[in-house]
């Protein structure tokens, strides 16, 4: 019969502490290394919008140049509807880290506040890589008497309820709702099955102002049927370097940014996140995804998780303090 003694046990505590040590090691040794061999197989982007949109236009710019630089292909596949909640579940039922969600933080930042039940977890969708902006602008009639965005507010601010807006869903209207309750403006909101029939209403006068992508506007602004006032984004947009930005108008509450990328699962470490980072960065280096995408009313803006991360935060921040000035409430 066997004993065990104080010296058998001290032993036996130290070799197993050791065996532990040398375990984990081999584990964060594994990290780094499953990230350089990553991808091992076809990478795939799901891309919440259908084909021609602006997210979609990136990652196939992206898609491209990446299949060269990781020797796999990586394939778009487009899942519309649902408010973006069709392709965040496909997303996340993949269960892959070989499956990603390209897209516009703004779809399913607003998410939580919009819906009081979620079928996703939202802390599930982890940043990535930020890819572009997407440009945004507030436009009017074409030959509306108001030349600037303060000539805009003061005209309806004194027309309270004739004014009506064309907004895109999510992101966007929630930052005209705060601009018109910072403002104490009543404008009413126009819902649209398709966004895309707003400018088109608005070179009619049957609205009197539509913010959205410039993508969407830009057509009746080619047209001469509207003009955009100011862009949403932070800077001016390259592309159109005279159109002042909301806050140099005099309107922060209107500053909002476009932000698309990369999303993975929360199991991908934080190595291979900085790999597809980097090599989102490499694939934009000789300017033609930067020049396409200005052709498309998008800017260039590649930033690694942490970035991508604190713009998303920045954003639900804004969002919340929104949310609570208009005693917002989810729809379900």
């Amino acid at each position: 019969m066997s004993y065990v003694t104080k010296s058998n046990l001290s032993g036996w505590l130290i070799r197993s502490v050791l065996a532990a040590v040398v375990a984990a090691g081999a584990l964060f040794a594994q990290a780094p290394a499953q990230a350089q061999s990553w991808p091992t197989r076809p990478v795939k982007f799901i891309v919440p919008f259908g084909p021609g949109a602006g997210a979609d236009i990136g990652a196939r710019l992206f898609a491209d140049k990446l299949s060269q630089r990781w020797g796999q292909a990586v394939v778009v596949e487009n899942r519309p509807g649902g408010d973006s909640i069709v392709a965040i579940q496909a997303f996340l039922s993949a269960n892959d880290d070989h499956v990603l969600l390209f897209g516009p933080a703004g779809n399913f930042t607003v998410h939580p506040f919009n819906y009081s039940k979620l079928s996703y977890n939202p802390a599930d969708l982890i940043p990535i890589a930020r890819a572009s902006n997407t440009i945004l602008a507030l436009a009017v009639k074409q030959d509306a008497p108001y030349k600037t965005m303060k000539d805009f507010t003061e005209a309806a601010r004194k027309a309270p309820g004739k004014f009506n807006a064309g907004l895109v869903q999510g992101i966007t209207e929630f930052t005209f709702w705060g601009y018109t309750n910072e403002q104490k403006l009543d404008i009413p909101q126009v819902p649209y099955r398709d966004i895309n029939v707003a400018p088109t209403d608005l070179g009619e006068d049957r609205i009197q102002v539509v913010m959205s992508s410039y993508a969407i506007v830009q057509p009746q602004i080619l047209a001469g049927r509207i003009r955009p006032l100011i862009v949403n984004n932070k800077t001016r947009a390259p592309a159109f370097p005279d159109l002042p930005t909301a806050r140099e108008s005099g309107y922060p509450s209107l500053e909002v940014e476009g932000l698309v990328g990369l999303f993975g699962l929360k199991t991908m470490s934080e190595e291979l996140k900085e790999k597809i980072a980097a090599d989102f960065r490499a694939a934009a280096a000789d300017g033609s995804i930067a020049d396409r995408l200005k052709s498309t009313a998008q800017t260039i803006n590649v930033g690694g998780p942490k970035e991508f991360a604190e713009s998303i935060d920045e954003q639900r921040r804004n969002i919340a303090a929104v949310v609570k000035a208009i005693n917002f409430k989810p729809k379900n």
